[in-house]
């Protein structure tokens, strides 16, 4: 079954919207390099969940084929390397598996 893995992000004060967006990019770009990857999409709230959103202020959602892809994705060096700009740019983040 389809997993969705959400991971929402804190980021520190000062990260500007150009690297927001070239940390999106490259996470984006772990498609088509991770096996089991489908889908990566990233972006910030929209403005009517940002009262609820408790100061995450950026999220992914990745697409992956089957639960056991999970394990692959975490320790694949595409996505260490999006996990070392993620310490850089964020305080916080929440993650969260969902299979259907």
């Amino acid at each position: 079954m389809t997993v969705y893995h959400v991971v929402l992000f804190r980021l520190k004060p000062g990260v500007t919207q150009s690297q927001i967006t070239n940390w999106a990019q490259i996470a984006k770009d772990m498609v088509g390099k991770i096996p089991g990857l489908v889908s990566l999409q990233a972006n910030q709230p929209l403005p009517i969940s940002v009262p609820r959103a408790k100061g995450f202020n950026m999220g992914i959602v990745a697409v992956l084929e089957k639960p056991e892809d999970l394990q692959v994705y975490a320790t694949h060096p595409a996505h260490l390397e999006v996990q070392t700009l993620r310490e850089e740019l964020c305080e916080d983040t929440l993650a969260y598996d969902l299979e259907f």
